[in-house]
């Protein structure tokens, strides 16, 4: 019989594991992609750590006359692709800046709709809703301590740009928020598939809340009883439903047009 063969160490052959993402303070967004990083940089709020980008990156910002506000780290793309998701598009840009701080609730104006979110936990819905917001100058997205995202990159590159011009404002418990704002004169509208108003016969007027409940659940009741109306988008057709940034949208739009027929 042959002998045996030598037992082989396979630990020596066995991937080494990844070093781990160093942990940023906690007061940091982290930004990447053209367009959020360009709106940055353009935000005179803004106070920034570090940046890193491409040469490439950096011939783009240049051509297009962005001004960095502190020197760049030039890097390859994979560097940036260490500090990010595996599915993160940064085009080269990657920015860690202080973050905005929040819009105390009776900072909120009263000449624009105001966006309130009721456990909408979903960083990229949320972005999307954050860019719609901006389209449609919201005065400010009311969001809570618990049972919402991170400000993260994913969220901030959803919101293409968008973080920069949509205060938000924080608040612990949101029935007590939006109880305080009708104390203030506000109107709550809020959105439900199953209202038996529709969004666009309601007759409007400023200062309002439009409320998002998340997706599935919609929003809890503690909060439907709260709102002045609850009103649904009239849907024509097989799907009744959407997702909540479409949804969002489409709101503003109905909100914005019956406000203008006041």
């Amino acid at each position: 019989m042959g002998e045996k063969p030598a037992f082989r160490d396979k630990s020596r052959f066995a991937p080494k594991p990844k070093a781990p993402k160093p942990r940023l303070p906690d007061d940091t967004d982290v930004l990447y992609g053209l367009h959020s990083v360009k709106e940055a940089f353009a935000n005179p709020r803004r106070r920034f750590r570090r940046i890193l980008a491409t040469e490439n990156a950096v011939q783009r910002l240049t051509e297009d006359g962005v001004i960095l506000p502190l020197a760049p780290e030039l890097v390859k793309p994979e560097a940036i692709g260490k500090l990010l998701t595996p599915d993160a598009v940064h085009q080269g840009l990657y920015v860690e800046a202080e973050r905005l701080p929040l819009l105390p609730l009776g900072k909120l104006p009263r000449d624009r709709i105001i966006l309130a979110l009721d456990q909408v936990t979903d960083p990229h819905n949320v972005g999307a809703i954050l860019r719609s917001a901006a389209a449609f100058d919201v005065g400010g997205l009311i969001v809570t301590h618990r049972h919402s995202p991170e400000i993260t990159g994913v969220l901030a590159k959803a919101a293409s740009g968008a973080l920069e011009h949509v205060p938000m404002a924080g608040v612990q418990n949101l029935a007590r928020a939006l109880t305080t704002l009708k104390d203030e004169g506000f109107s709550v509208i809020g959105l439900d598939s199953e209202a038996p108003e529709k969004m666009g016969d309601l007759a409007l007027k400023l200062p309002l809340v439009l409320v998002l409940g998340a997706e599935g659940r919609g929003l809890r009741p503690s909060t439907r009883e709260l709102c002045s109306h609850l009103a649904r988008l009239e849907l024509p057709g097989a799907i009744r439903s959407l997702n909540v940034s479409n949804a969002a949208a489409i709101s503003l739009y109905a909100v914005q047009q019956a406000i203008t027929r006041s």
